[in-house]
């Protein structure tokens, strides 16, 4: 299962000043790390005010993503990053193996020398930089990020892996681009103006995820069984989109939000989805929408 959630470059266009918006994205981060979303995207709102310039939200996910042990070495000192140590800490959960041979914590690292005898050094938050030998499948260049198995640190045992590391990748791309990727999988747009829901609805959302009837329902049963009413069956692909303050996604995608629920609305989304019935706020801010919507859907029976 894929998870992807897609914020707007305009995220902090309310915000009083930058110390403020850096706050706010890490609330995203946050979000993101706790309900382990493997992507987050920032898309383009062309007619959206950002005060800070269009690459600040990409930048701060991007530093708030990397591993504190490697940011020294991955970032220089940069404007959008003034306030960085107001970001809240991760502490992203490591991956751990359930065999004998995939046994450890799963690091990401940065290659820091590419030797001629098919080894490497890489940092990977360990006291010293360790010489690791490249797998014949693997490419590895300097400057490049890696993962690595680590299966002991006294003395260190460490291998390079073709594995994801845990936590989010960020990147910048076209909402819709990002919504016709191959895993998007079942697409939500998060709205006031969405179908409101409730415990029946999140029963349909989870039978589509786990390969039910329906538009991005994953890939479906055998013949003899439904996916759907197997508990244990995996979950399909999921990307969730969000709207910025006071601007929500009909203003975005200049969509009329009397409309976009129904079945003759924007065809971009499988379904428009309101995860704050009767909010009792004017404005619930994108930050606390990404908590309020990956709470429920995460939920799996």
């Amino acid at each position: 299962m894929t998870t992807s959630v897609l914020v707007p470059a305009s995220l902090t266009r309310e915000a009083e000043d930058k110390r403020e918006a850096t706050r706010k994205i890490g609330y995203v981060a946050r979000a993101a790390t706790v309900f382990r979303v493997d992507r987050l995207t920032v898309y383009a709102d062309p007619d959206g005010v950002e005060k800070r310039g269009a690459g600040f939200v990409e930048t701060v996910l991007r530093y708030a993503a990397t591993p504190p042990y490697l940011r020294k070495e991955v970032w220089d000192r940069r404007d959008e990053l003034e306030y960085a140590g107001v970001l809240p800490a991760l502490r992203v959960r490591s991956r751990t193996g359930s065999g004998s041979d995939e046994s450890g914590s799963l690091r990401q690292g940065i290659v820091t020398e590419v030797g001629a005898d098919g080894r490497v050094r890489v940092n990977c938050g360990l006291q010293h930089p360790i010489s690791l030998p490249v797998p014949s499948d693997m490419e590895v260049g300097e400057g490049e990020r890696v993962s690595v198995r680590v299966s002991s640190r006294r003395p260190v045992r460490a291998k390079l892996v073709d594995e994801p590391a845990a936590g989010f990748v960020v990147d910048a791309a076209n909402l819709d681009d990002a919504l016709a990727r191959p895993d998007a999988g079942l697409t939500i747009a998060a709205s006031r103006y969405g179908e409101e829901l409730t415990v029946t609805k999140l029963d349909q959302l989870v039978e589509r995820l786990r390969g039910g009837d329906g538009p991005g329902g994953g890939t479906g049963g055998s013949d003899d069984t439904d996916a759907s009413d197997d508990e244990s069956a995996p979950l399909g692909d999921l990307t969730v989109a969000f709207g910025a303050p006071e601007r929500g996604l009909p203003a975005i995608l200049d969509e009329d939000p009397d409309t976009v629920a129904a079945e003759t609305g924007d065809e971009r989304f499988d379904l428009w989805l309101n995860t704050v019935p009767d909010q009792g706020s004017d404005v619930v801010r994108t930050e606390e929408a990404v908590f309020a919507t990956l709470a429920p859907l995460r939920l799996t029976r």
